[in-house]
């Protein structure tokens, strides 16, 4: 192709730092929006929810950012599980500080998280990815529980939809929010009974969509005890 005719054609900058920029500012927004509601859980209730959800609308938009711009990679699919990680998981943890939920759930995220990523970087050493065309996932449950359209979006309006009820009851909790919208909106039985269904939905989901990962891995771990088994021995070398 001439030279003139490549310079009048419109450049694409291809790169994957569009994407985990975005995994970066949503994790930056997360300690602004944990900051409001720890510093002023009622005048800034509503503005920290409506924050809270752009944290998680965020989730998908990297993702989708990634491949409009064909700048997908490993490293990008391994940072937005590593951003989704982090906010879940000191999401828990600050809403179990603030008591609002018992202790036992933060340690059993911690647990199920540190398990799960454990097993899949097993499969990244043999070049597989969590999603994707080679991913380490075998069996069609396993597809469907964690990369299935309407699990993933089930899960992730779960999540959002237990945080930013959790958001609001740090306010609720308040001395100050009585006989604020704050205080009308969360004595209504029909918003706690919901708000606290959701955060019980999002426990079990994570345990449930966790499973199948570490059932997957399993000929992993056979292969390198396999391969460890017939490794020759000093003497042998």
């Amino acid at each position: 192709m001439p030279r003139a005719e490549r310079d009048r054609e419109p450049r694409r900058v291809a790169t994957p730092e569009m994407a985990n920029l975005i995994t970066i500012a949503r994790l930056i927004l997360l300690f602004v929006v944990i900051a409001m509601i720890h510093f002023r859980p009622v005048d800034l209730a509503l503005l920290s929810m409506v924050l809270l959800g752009v944290v998680f609308a965020g989730d998908g938009l990297d993702g989708w950012v990634a491949r409009k711009r064909g700048s997908t990679s490993p490293f990008g699919a391994v940072f937005d599980i590593a951003g989704d990680r982090i906010v879940e998981t000191v999401l828990w943890v600050y809403f179990a500080w603030e008591r609002v939920i018992p202790l036992w759930v933060p340690f059993l995220v911690i647990v199920r998280g540190g398990i799960v990523d454990a097993v899949r970087s097993m499969s990244y050493r043999e070049g597989m990815t969590a999603f994707g065309e080679k991913n380490m996932m075998r069996s069609p449950i396993t597809r469907w529980l964690t990369a299935g359209r309407f699990m993933r979006g089930l899960y992730g309006y779960v999540k959002a939809a237990a945080f930013i009820f959790l958001t609001g009851l740090v306010g609720y909790a308040q001395p100050e929010a009585a006989g604020t919208w704050l205080d009308k909106l969360y004595s209504i039985d029909v918003v706690r009974w919901f708000g606290w269904i959701n955060v019980g939905l999002a426990v079990a989901l994570l345990l449930i969509r966790g499973l199948p990962v570490i059932v997957d891995a399993m000929p992993y771990m056979r292969q390198r005890d396999d391969r460890s088994s017939i490794a020759p021995g000093p003497a042998e070398r």
